[in-house]
């Protein structure tokens, strides 16, 4: 949980920081004046604090879920109500990461695990909240996928790893271009086509088509859940990359058994 406190400073700090260095690079690369706009706050440089008021936690302030209880989910600062997201990252972080020490024990392959789940994170809380899905963080996740794989850290070969990450790429590109062709809109972003090609890199090219599978089943009920108890504007973009980061998550730590299940059911096995 305490890794999860971090994931929500990760989610709430990284994307400003992104758009302030985008309009920055813009306004150089288009030779405008420069403008004296403040930096927002790094993700481990500055300490917590209130975003109401700006002021500093205290250290108890910080405790995850504790804290949240402790202060009966209002800002001891402003008053304000804090967030849902904080006590529901830290207690979601805590559950994945302990389904992930189940699974795997306290061995390499357990720490490969919550650094992949970590990220998983902290991306779908992003995603969730700002429709993107920073290279910041699928990079690291792809080569995380590929240097586990070159060092044999779990079952998935070099070859399969490679294959996962570009016909993961590549598969969600083809369905990007398509539907725009089709329809002249754009279905999803770029940052989907990376994460996919993240889990290829983590789960290897056979798993592909469960992830996709389970990402499209997913988001189609609770995106018609969606519309259907809050109304929402169809024409309003929802993330796919929660979706993906589910169903790889679930492959990632359960895919051969759901495999071999499905065979059993099937007769084949």
């Amino acid at each position: 949980m305490l890794v999860g406190s971090f994931l929500n400073v990760v989610i709430l700090r990284l994307p400003p920081r992104m758009e302030w260095q985008w309009r920055r690079d813009s306004r150089e690369m288009l030779e405008l004046p420069a403008v004296d706009e403040p930096e927002p706050p790094g993700v481990v440089v500055r300490r917590s604090h209130d975003p109401h008021t700006g002021a500093q936690l205290a250290w108890w302030e910080n405790i995850p879920l504790v804290s949240w209880a402790l202060l009966r989910g209002r800002s001891r600062h402003s008053g304000q109500r804090i967030s849902l997201q904080y006590p529901a990252v830290e207690l979601l972080t805590g559950l994945l990461f302990a389904a992930c020490i189940w699974h795997f024990g306290p061995t390499l392959q357990g720490v490969g695990a919550l650094a992949f789940t970590g990220l998983l994170v902290a991306m779908s809380g992003i995603d969730l909240r700002t429709t993107l899905l920073p290279d910041q963080l699928t990079y690291p996740l792809l080569w995380l996928g590929l240097l586990a794989a070159a060092f044999g850290v779990y079952e998935v070969t070099p070859v399969a790893a490679i294959a996962g990450a570009a016909v993961g790429y590549l598969a969600l590109w083809s369905v990007y271009w398509g539907f725009k062709l089709l329809t002249g809109k754009e279905g999803m972003g770029y940052g989907d086509f990376k994460l996919l090609a993240a889990l290829g890199a983590w789960c290897g090219v056979g798993s592909l088509l469960p992830i996709i599978l389970i990402s499209s089943v997913v988001g189609a009920v609770v995106g018609s859940l969606w519309l259907a108890l809050r109304g929402r504007d169809r024409a309003t973009p929802i993330p796919f990359g929660p979706y993906l980061a589910i169903a790889g998550w679930i492959q990632f730590l359960f895919g051969d058994a759901i495999t071999a299940a499905y065979l059993r059911l099937v007769g084949l096995a």
